[in-house]
């Protein structure tokens, strides 16, 4: 299996390229401040999943980069209600990105509590 078969790669990947297109549109003034953040945080949720998927002969380090996913995702939920209470995105808008990624937070929880089904080798100890 490749990483970018995976399914939380692949939701994460999707909602990084929603994130991108929704953000042209913000304002110039946020160009550097809250556009580059959620581009950011948002993309590294499925950067991190590959770089977790490839480290799966190290547990410790499958574990850790997919906890540093988790927290990317929760940043991006971070920027998406900034995004709302500016009035950049409308509230239709907001539900729809955060429940995407709540739905990705879920996979990759799946995928901490189950490192085995992952080709992670799990010691007994």
């Amino acid at each position: 299996m490749r990483f970018q078969d995976l399914l939380a790669y692949k939701k994460s990947f999707s909602l990084a390229m929603k994130i991108f297109n929704i953000t042209k549109q913000f304002p110039k003034e946020e160009t550097y401040s809250l556009t580059d953040q959620i581009r950011r945080s948002s993309r590294s949720v499925p950067v991190t999943i590959a770089e977790a998927y490839r480290k799966r002969i190290y547990p410790k380090h499958f574990y850790s980069k997919l906890t540093d996913s988790d927290g990317e995702n929760s940043e991006t939920q971070v920027w998406l209600e900034f995004a709302l209470s500016c009035k950049y995105i409308s509230i239709e808008l907001y539900q729809e990105l955060l429940n995407e990624s709540f739905e990705i937070g879920k996979l990759i929880n799946y995928m901490l509590l189950n490192l085995g089904k992952f080709g992670v080798k799990v010691s007994d100890q």
